[in-house]
């Protein structure tokens, strides 16, 4: 027997997962079967990742209520679905990356690099003075708060076993539960004080601590230390990721926008987005050694199901993230009072996560909950669809706690359905799939929205004002600039608000469409045991 054979046999299901250990001595074929951590060093760590994870989702949400103030600032107005979507294609790309790239160099140094570049995209963000440097700002951002987010799932799947796994990333969902809510109240409060530049700005401080609280608190050993893994990383897949998003998000952002559909950028992007897709899949399928989104696993058919279901709902709730906080605006209210009306969706997120998480401890079961969670987001997208501008106020809060629980059940739902359906080596891979299908999702959600509602828009305020005296002029600027409600002719501004109504519905009612599509592919799901324990014995 050979001395490593003879290090294999002596390993035992004794053998802690958070032990300072060799990381040389530590891979997945090294036949250790990790015991449990302790609740005091699960808490501990999980705690230390908590504030990153915070920030990434509170983040995504300042910009929610401030894509219209800063589209404002820059006279582009038509470009503000572009805030969001920067950001989350440089998600899309990075997270499943996370997954293979922490196993080799450690979840520990993952975060460490996320915290250092979401803070440099912020700084970007902060002194941007031109509206193409700040997208930069949002493309390098999303680089790091992508990378924070998924690592801190990778870290908690290392140390939960299944049967727990709901509980603790429930608990962990409260941090971006609490960013989301927190975010849109406290974009428009630093709006509507000190100006948006701050929102951005003063993240950094505190992305500074979480950099120091990772050093010292993660200490979770290396999978992988064969450094030329590196070699297998597959950059390719991602670099044909970025390129099919790109070139689709060009083409709808553009066609009947900022150009007409039958323009060349439109005829060309949508074909050339086709194409990427196609290479990206003979890539992930022929060419990568180890894909960044597996073909497959996602062939399993619980896997698949788990990452349509979160590409759907993700489409639709983040859709609704970016076009509620314009709803409340155009309704009169300002930005900080279009953030606290986020609230609820984030309380609800939160409590869904972890009250999903216990009922699965329970019963050992997701199937039938998968069924009462969709069915429950179904219904409160199709509330929020009936929304119009004399709903009484404490209507939208309701509306969006039920759709936050039922949002935050299925993140927890589907995470478990998905880490179930393959074995315990694949988890941060297949993890890392499910993030970029929520990335792309997000993505496509706030393009599509803002393809509907600008469309829509254009369309309606020129058949119902195109004749009248400088109707370009105006109807230009009420296309760039939501202020311009304020200054518009008086025998304008109720058919105006009246168009931008309509134009919010068709976003709604689409977003109702994508979440059926999530509730429809979700029952594909199929039921997996989960374990009590790390061996899955």
């Amino acid at each position: 027997m050979s001395t490593d054979d003879a290090e294999r046999a002596r390993a035992t299901e004794q053998t802690p997962l958070l032990r300072e250990a060799d990381p040389a001595s530590v891979g997945p074929s090294d036949g250790h079967e990790p015991e449990e951590a302790s609740t005091k060093e699960l808490i501990i760590t999980l705690s230390s990742i908590g504030l990153g994870v915070f920030l990434a989702a509170l983040d995504s949400t300042i910009v929610a209520t401030l894509s219209a103030p800063i589209s404002s600032s820059f006279n582009s107005f038509s470009l503000l679905s572009w805030l969001a979507s920067s950001y989350l294609i440089s998600n899309a790309a990075c997270q499943p990356l996370s997954g293979r790239l922490t196993d080799i160099y450690s979840r520990r140094w993952g975060l460490v690099f996320s915290n250092v570049v979401f803070a440099i995209g912020n700084l970007i963000c902060g002194l941007a003075n031109t509206q193409w440097t700040i997208i930069l700002g949002r493309v390098v951002a999303g680089v790091g708060g992508g990378g924070l987010t998924a690592i801190s799932t990778f870290v908690t799947s290392d140390l939960v076993p299944l049967r727990k796994r709901g509980i603790w990333q429930g608990f962990g969902n409260i941090a971006f539960g609490a960013g989301m809510g927190l975010g849109g109240l406290f974009g428009g409060w630093i709006n509507d004080t000190i100006g948006w530049r701050w929102a951005f700005l003063i993240q950094i401080p505190f992305l500074v601590i979480s950099t120091f609280l990772v050093l010292w608190k993660v200490k979770i050993p290396v999978k992988e230390s064969d450094e030329a893994r590196i070699k297998r990383v597959d950059f390719l897949g991602a670099i044909t990721l970025v390129l099919t998003l790109v070139t689709l998000l060009l083409g709808l952002n553009a066609g009947g926008n900022q150009v007409p559909w039958t323009h060349p950028i439109v005829l060309t992007s949508l074909p050339l987005s086709a194409v990427f897709l196609g290479m990206f899949i003979y890539v992930e399928a022929r060419v990568a050694c180890e894909p960044v989104i597996p073909v497959k696993l996602l062939l399993d058919r619980t896997v698949a199901a788990a990452c349509l279901t979160n590409w759907f709902t993700t489409m639709a709730t983040f859709g609704l993230l970016f076009y509620l906080p314009l709803y409340f605006q155009v309704q009169g209210l300002s930005t900080t009072a279009a953030g606290v009306r986020l609230i609820p969706q984030a309380i609800g997120t939160s409590i869904g996560s972890v009250g999903s998480g216990f009922i699965m401890r329970a019963s050992g079961r997701y199937k039938i909950l998968n069924y009462a969670v969709m069915a429950l987001q179904v219904l409160a997208v199709g509330l929020i669809s009936t929304l119009n501008l004399t709903t009484p106020a404490w209507l939208p809060f309701l509306y969006f706690f039920l759709a936050g629980i039922a949002y935050g059940s299925m993140l927890t739902v589907t995470l478990v359905a998905l880490i179930s359906a393959v074995d315990h080596q694949h988890h941060a891979v297949v993890t890392s799939a499910s993030y970029a299908f929520r990335s792309t999702g997000s993505t496509i959600g706030i393009t599509i929205a803002s393809t509907v509602f600008q469309n829509t828009l254009k369309n309606g305020l020129w058949s119902r004002f195109g004749g009248r005296k400088h109707a370009a002029e105006i109807i230009s600027r009420l296309r760039d600039s939501l202020d311009e409600i304020r200054s518009i002719p008086e025998d304008w501004k109720s058919g105006v608000l009246d168009v931008y109504m309509v134009s919010l519905r068709g976003v709604f009612l689409t977003l109702l469409g994508l979440t059926a599509l999530g509730a429809l592919t979700s029952i594909a799901m199929r039921e997996h045991k989960l374990h009590n324990n790390l061996s899955r014995r």
